[in-house]
């Protein structure tokens, strides 16, 4: 090829190669750019969206729900969409959208209701305030007493009852005292939200009204008149969590953030709410939890789906109770205890605040299918050369409870000689037995589960045979609201069919 045909073939080449060359920088860019930035979750398939949070508000809360949603939004990177109205109206509006991730009530006793029509699901305490009677600053026309607002130069303003909560207690209360028809009947306006009752007062349209004591800290215009009749009307503000929320974590999240001492509670209380002691903040808190060995079986699957639903982590310490007793003896501090047995936690009653039965679990003998060595009660176990296992009496319920048994029928000498295994928790004793190294054990009910093809249970079918599980949250938890909300999933629907079908008794109710 001469030079001439040569330079022609390059020219002809060239504008392919520049495309080429172009095409190559662009990949490249691509790749950088992709390696440097995370990928958008919502462009990869099946990954969770976030969406923004949608909160129905009592009008009441408006001005702190705005200032903690504008801070959680600021912190957290999550939109907070609020729409607001009396806390009736929003509950109506709630069973018929069937939308939305929390509803902010004004009065505790609507988040509960919504719970009983299945709209909520978990209910966090927020804040309380008081029904009062508001005038104008100056109070013109000299206003005292409820009587004074019959006169008829007094034009009073008052929330809907059947719409907002401020009414529904004031009606309540006057109802009691049967100042309530007459008042209603000189009512000038019956309007849907206490703020609406707050600026007919502001504006002068209306002379006294009945709102928030919170209400009239936000509107300096506005003064308070004493009522004997309110003294005690105190209304318990909170957040539920709706059935319909597909961000459940996300929502928990914020109602966490709302409650929490340090963010929400400080905000409430600039506007003149009273917030209760919330936990502190924490994106991901951990809840520590001492639990029986026992009752791993049963609580696991629950703590588990609590974690994921709620965002948190929870760290368990399963052991025989004797053991996690002398823990907290030497000065462990959990969070929360699920005691094998009432005895263990009575050992250490000082460190928890009041303990709630959730279940029982019934003594049984463990033995080999077909039952070779005939064992068909307790008095059977002291049979010569009997390889038996029984759980240490120092070390957990399960030895306790089967002492106290044997004690009961005056075996305990007898069977005891037969003992040549005594284990911190049940579970050893079954792999004991199912290694064929025991001829028999003592130990619950649940021990046994998944173990039918292998072993066979007698029951011993004695009132002191049965250990009552009680759980409670510790004094000095760090999370004492998150940890009640463990133990009440603990005591669920859910989690009560898990319980039973593991043979254990049901104490815990579930909703």
């Amino acid at each position: 090829m001469n030079a001439r045909r040569a330079a022609r073939l390059a020219a002809r080449l060239s504008p392919a190669f520049a495309l080429f060359l172009a095409s190559v920088a662009a990949a490249v860019v691509l790749v950088l750019v992709l390696a440097r930035k995370p990928a958008d979750p919502a462009a990869i398939p099946g990954a969770p969206v976030q969406e923004s949070l949608l909160v129905f508000c009592a009008a009441g809360l408006k001005p702190p729900i705005e200032a903690i949603a504008r801070e959680f939004e600021q912190s957290e990177g999550m939109k907070v969409q609020l729409q607001y109205g009396g806390s009736q109206t929003l509950l109506a509006n709630l069973a018929v959208s069937a939308r939305g991730d929390l509803y902010l009530a004004a009065e505790d006793a609507y988040v509960q209701l919504a719970r009983d029509k299945k709209l909520v699901r978990e209910i966090i305490p927020l804040a309380q305030m008081r029904v009062a009677l508001a005038v104008a600053r100056d109070n013109p026309k000299k206003i005292a007493t409820l009587a004074d607002l019959l006169r008829p130069d007094v034009r009073v303003a008052q929330a809907n009852p059947d719409a907002a909560a401020v009414g529904k207690l004031t009606r309540e209360a006057l109802q009691k005292t049967g100042e309530w028809e007459p008042l209603r009947a000189h009512t000038t306006v019956f309007k849907p939200t206490v703020n609406d009752v707050a600026n007919d007062l502001k504006l002068g349209s209306a002379d006294a009204g009945f709102v928030w004591d919170a209400t009239i800290r936000q509107y300096p215009e506005l003064a308070a008149v004493p009522v004997a009749a309110f003294s005690n009307l105190v209304a318990h503000v909170s957040a539920g969590v709706l059935t319909s929320s597909k961000q459940p974590a996300a929502a928990l999240r914020f109602a966490r953030f709302l409650a929490a001492r340090d963010r929400g509670g400080k905000i409430f209380e600039q506007h003149g709410f009273t917030p209760i002691n919330g936990d502190p903040w924490a994106k991901i808190p951990e809840v520590r939890l001492l639990a029986g060995a026992m009752l791993r079986p049963a609580i696991e699957r629950t703590i588990t789906e609590f974690e994921q639903r709620e965002g948190v982590r929870v760290t368990r310490v399963y052991n025989g109770c004797g053991i996690l007793v002398a823990q907290m003896r030497a000065g462990d501090r959990p969070d929360g205890y699920f005691a094998c047995d009432q005895s263990f936690m009575k050992e250490v009653h000082d460190l928890f605040l009041d303990a709630a039965d959730i279940s029982g679990n019934q003594l049984v003998i463990l033995v080999h299918k077909g039952n070779p060595r005939g064992v068909r009660a307790l008095k059977d176990l002291a049979q010569p050369g009997l390889k038996l296992g029984v759980g240490h009496e120092k070390q957990c319920a399960l030895g306790v409870l089967t002492g106290q048994t044997l004690d009961f029928i005056g075996l305990r000498n007898q069977v005891m000689k037969n003992v040549t295994v005594q284990s911190p928790t049940g579970d050893l004793l079954v792999n004991q037995l199912r290694t064929k190294s025991l001829d028999a054990v003592i130990a619950y009910i649940s021990n046994a589960a998944g173990a039918g093809d292998d072993l066979e249970a007698i029951a011993v079918d004695l009132p002191c045979a049965l250990a009552t599980q009680p759980a409670a949250v510790g004094k000095e938890a760090k999370y004492p609201q998150l940890t009640e909300r463990l133990f009440a999933a603990l005591r669920s629907a859910e989690s009560k069919e898990r319980f039973v079908k593991l043979g254990f008794t049901w104490k815990g109710g579930g909703r």
